[in-house]
């Protein structure tokens, strides 16, 4: 009995986390109504500013709108599908899709100071980005993800030579006529969307 413990404390935590769809802001009352029905759930929340007229008040509002986290659902799925709010749970090929606990725990991370984490765009390596501030700004080029590190590609296309120059993803967006590229493609402004 003493080794089936310690085997089981040797893995990560043993702890399956899956994701929730929620209604339209009702990520809060979900999380609530599962917490009270005995089950770990995790909402990562960051610090808004909003501004009126008058004021400007500081909101928690959720990381990942219209989701939520929660820990070993596959054996109690109709008591999640029941709660108000759910719409869905995440799932591939209709299995409840696991999210890798060292995920979860660098989201935990990111949140432990609100006031620091925002949302981003999902960006990934082949997307058409243009770069929003500093003395790269308005530069266009390719997304390349590099041992870790983004780099900005950019081309002479008659020339057939690129450039790369390490770059913070926070600084960029997806450019207006951007599309992923597979690999080797070269963007072509005369195709915008």
């Amino acid at each position: 009995m003493r080794m089936e413990q310690t085997n089981r404390t040797g893995m990560e935590s043993g702890v399956r986390w899956n994701a929730l769809h929620t209604r339209y802001q009702h990520e809060r009352q979900v999380e609530t109504m599962l917490s009270a029905k005995g089950f770990e759930t995790f909402l990562p929340t960051y610090d808004a500013f909003h501004k009126w007229k008058d004021r400007t008040k500081k909101i928690s509002e959720a990381l990942f709108p219209g989701y939520l986290f929660i820990a070993d659902v596959s054996d109690r799925r109709l008591q999640v599908m029941t709660t108000p709010g759910v719409c869905a749970i995440v799932s591939v090929a209709g299995t409840p899709a696991t999210i890798p606990e060292h995920e979860i725990e660098a989201i935990r991370k990111c949140v432990l100071d609100a006031g620091k984490v925002e949302p981003h765009p999902y960006l990934q390596g082949g997307d058409v980005v243009r770069v929003q501030g500093g003395p790269l700004s308005g530069v266009e080029g390719i997304l390349v993800r590099k041992k870790g590190t983004c780099r900005l590609v950019v081309s002479v296309e008659i020339l057939g030579r690129a450039a790369a120059v390490e770059i913070d993803a926070a600084c960029v967006s997806r450019a207006s006529w951007g599309r992923t590229l597979n690999a080797g493609q070269t963007p072509d402004p005369r195709r915008a969307n």
